[in-house]
């Protein structure tokens, strides 16, 4: 019997338990579900910290050898192995032949961010030509709402989840002001309903259907930021578009984390980051998408001489001869140092699929949530007993590999303690911990290590014992 075929993540882990001869929440379960990752090579080919290297480590508490666990991937993804290598080369280049490090090489810097395109499409569903990897994230942001939204007296409003990362939401705020219009009323704002977390796809889409005729752009999140929740993103470009709206996704927390298919959705266009689930270094270079349908009749508004055709960019003519498609909205040439540590990621992107990658990614999350609830679901008959709040939602389809937790007790204690014990994760205001098993590079073991490192934290914060 394939167990690991078995079913959902509770089924595969009660059926494997069943196999071992041991409890679900055994260990055992874990080094199985390891030994059998096709995907476990992948681990390698990334630099992990040590416990004794994390700043807030208490060394009395743990082993500082000992390989940090982490499970922040969602904020900043770990450093390939590959990224020093690929960076020193290109700094002995420079080096040793200075200019002419523009046109020779391995990465010539006048195209080197070119070489990587078809790598990242296929991480995003998209052709090659319709993804361009430039600037950080806002500024792409920026420059495809600058093209996408043009409003009118009667459709000028923008949608966007209330709880949107802020430099989204001060993006919209400012791109609204800057065509004449109030954000008080332009900007339309989604909102859970009462006493839920997170957004039904229901409400989403008869939010487009009762306002489509006054928005001008739908720009949510692919995934949100602070509560994991995956978006159906075709069913809303299906809907925006049934209305006239274009659709647009920040795709910050999506990319390499979702299975996206960007170009078969229909997506009017997209945005990422690249050093989250990318790996590619904080600040790292981001990437922008638009949909072949829109090559000749969305132009860039603003333009730049790295938006000129490549053959002809050095004639130094002044007369553009702008790049089709997401190309055109280069400005200026990329530092070719950030191309180095995406590459490295890239490649090793390119030795699976996203499709096996996703796979993983359900049990692994499901894993998590299963030994969560185990051991922390509220327990009426014991008031005392720590417990957790998972505000992500449970369905799979719904959530990528980030769960976000809220406990019953304050968050900053429980941070501050996880940290101490070399937990490598991320808290946001006002109450969440942000766990992320990354596919890509994180086991089983390592969740199972942090459930048993949460118990310790949790009692060390409340002083209450984990049975």
């Amino acid at each position: 019997m394939d167990l690991l075929a078995a079913g959902s993540p509770r089924e595969v882990i009660g059926k494997l338990a069943k196999h071992l001869g041991c409890s679900p929440t055994s260990r055992e379960v874990a080094e199985y579900l390891d030994e059998h990752d096709e995907l476990r090579h992948l681990r390698q080919q990334f630099l992990f910290p040590k416990v004794g290297e994390l700043p807030q480590s208490d060394l009395s508490l743990v082993d500082g050898s000992e390989e940090c666990i982490y499970l922040a991937g969602n904020s900043l993804g770990l450093q390939p192995k590959n990224a020093k290598k690929y960076i020193d080369e290109e700094l002995e280049k420079w080096a040793t032949i200075g200019v002419h490090g523009h046109l020779m090489g391995s990465r010539p810097w006048a195209w080197a961010e070119n070489n990587l395109e078809d790598l990242m499409a296929k991480i995003v569903g998209a052709k090659p030509e319709e993804v361009a990897l430039m600037n950080g994230l806002t500024v792409n942001l920026h420059l495809l709402m600058l093209a996408f939204y043009q409003p009118t007296a009667k459709r000028h409003k923008v949608l966007l989840e209330d709880k949107a990362f802020p430099s989204d939401h001060y993006a919209m705020e400012s791109q609204i002001r800057l065509r004449g219009f109030d954000p008080s009323t332009s900007m339309l704002l989604l909102k859970p309903r009462p006493g839920e977390d997170t957004l039904r796809t229901e409400d989403i889409v008869s939010t487009i259907e009762r306002e489509g005729q006054s928005i001008a752009v739908v720009m949510l999140s692919g995934v949100q930021y602070y509560t994991g929740q995956l978006f159906n993103m075709e069913a809303i470009t299906k809907a925006g578009q049934a209305q006239g709206c274009y659709v647009g996704f920040d795709c910050a927390h999506a990319v390499g984390n979702a299975d996206l298919k960007l170009h078969d959705w229909g997506v009017d266009f997209a945005c990422w980051c690249t050093y989250k689930y990318m790996n590619s270094g904080a600040g790292g270079l981001a990437g922008a998408y638009i949909h072949e349908k829109h090559t000749n009749t969305v132009k860039p508004v603003l333009l730049g001489w790295w938006g000129h055709n490549l053959k002809t960019r050095f004639q130094m003519t002044n007369e553009m001869d702008l790049q089709p498609g997401v190309s055109g909205y280069r400005l200026s040439n990329q530092p070719f140092l950030l191309v180095c540590p995406l590459q490295a990621s890239l490649e090793i992107f390119n030795q699976t699929t996203m499709k096996d990658l996703r796979k993983k990614s359900i049990l692994l999350t499901g894993y998590l949530e299963f030994l969560l609830k185990h051991y922390y679901t509220k327990d009426a008959s014991d008031p005392e007993r720590p417990c957790v709040h998972i505000i992500t939602p449970g369905n799979p389809m719904e959530r990528g590999c980030q769960l976000s937790l809220s406990f019953s007790l304050p968050i900053r204690a429980v941070f501050k303690e996880l940290e101490k014990r070399g937990v490598a994760c991320d808290m946001r205001e006002p109450n969440v911990l942000r766990v992320a098993p990354i596919p890509l590079y994180n086991s089983f073991s390592d969740v199972h290590r942090f459930i048993t490192v949460l118990g310790s934290a949790l009692a060390a914060s409340k002083g209450v014992q984990h049975n």
